[in-house]
């Protein structure tokens, strides 16, 4: 049996009794074709099974409506919930958006990066400001629109849709010192090459400092992001001969770590240590006892960074945002028991 022939842009065109070139300006640039010949020609495509050839449109119309997205890892649940979003507001734009990962590594970062350009992406969006200054010349060097995200920079000379996690680190420090902690450990991610983490260890320190309190170095515990390793970490700061009475976690996952830890070392939460997230993940309210955390707005951000980029493809110049974050107390925390401050 002869194998099926493909349909090509001329059977499109015959079926619908349009020219060749109708049907390639409705691939381009479907708001350039009344909207009754749009629907017939979308018809025809559905009824002859036709895939548009990507690179070709590419090459004619020099956009490939194709988004990149490069993010620091893929392995956490965190990044799912603004990739989803980013992609509903793109696609509804018809784009297409590409996910790749870096593995917290420069080198990777670039050799993705390039793989991107190299298929004519569009747009990318970044995680963060730290990169290298390759990275930010190749995508200048194109003149590629990029916006960096999850971060925020005061006076940002660099197109930027996020949240200052300082000063989110520093709300979550200042509320538990309010309600009587001095002894403070954190639970954070490695900083190299994560900004994020950095800023947040920034924020703990200058509230601490502010009531002429230090953080104790040693009191830091860098893991890679994972529950289990939330666990260990937790291990280390109870082996200490003065035990922290609170710790503050760079993310969800690691303070959801520490509370299976406490428990089956036997202690109580937060009677006996007050444990904090980042991020209002939906393990934070599904936790017992429930996680107090800081709730990152990551819908709204991927929302408003799918816009940005939308913005920019139509030669505007759309600002940069900084959203807010909110604290959300729940009963991992409180304050410190009479026992523990001594």
């Amino acid at each position: 049996m002869p194998p099926k022939k493909i349909p090509t842009l001329s059977d499109v065109a015959q079926l619908v009794g349009v020219s060749t070139a109708t049907v390639s300006r409705y691939l381009t640039k479907p708001q350039a074709v009344r909207p009754a010949r749009r629907h017939s020609i979308e018809a025809a495509i559905q009824e002859l099974g036709y895939v548009p050839d990507g690179a070709a449109r590419a090459l004619a119309s020099r956009h490939s409506r194709i988004v990149g997205a490069l993010f620091p890892s893929l392995d956490s649940v965190l990044f799912g919930s603004f990739i989803g979003p980013l992609q509903r507001v793109l696609s509804a734009q018809g784009y297409t958006l590409v996910v790749a990962s870096s593995d917290y590594d420069q080198q990777v970062e670039y050799s993705q990066m390039f793989n991107l350009v190299a298929n004519r992406v569009d747009g990318v969006v970044l995680v963060g400001t730290e990169h290298t200054d390759v990275c930010y010349d190749l995508l200048s060097q194109k003149q590629i629109p990029y916006v960096l995200t999850w971060a925020w920079q005061e006076n940002p000379d660099r197109p930027m849709i996020g949240f200052c996690n300082r000063s989110a680190a520093a709300m979550v420090a200042n509320y538990l010192l309010d309600v009587g902690h001095r002894r403070i450990a954190m639970i954070s991610g490695y900083t190299t090459g994560n900004d994020r983490a950095t800023e947040r260890i920034a924020g703990v320190r200058a509230a601490m400092s502010s009531r002429r309190l230090q953080l104790d170095d040693r009191w830091i515990v860098h893991r890679p992001f994972d529950l289990s390793q939330g666990a260990s970490a937790f291990r280390e700061l109870m082996s200490s001969h003065t035990r922290p009475t609170a710790i503050i976690c760079g993310s969800d996952l690691f303070a959801c770590g520490a509370i299976f830890e406490a428990t089956r070392m036997g202690m109580r939460v937060p009677e006996d240590i007050s444990i904090t997230g980042f991020d209002d993940t939906d393990l934070a309210a599904g936790i017992s006892p429930s996680l107090t955390t800081i709730r990152t707005p990551r819908t709204q951000m991927a929302t408003l960074t799918a816009q940005h980029l939308l913005e920019s493809f139509r030669g505007e110049e759309p600002r940069s945002l900084e959203l807010k974050v909110e604290l959300v107390v729940r009963e991992s925390s409180g304050p410190p028991s009479r026992l523990s401050k001594k």
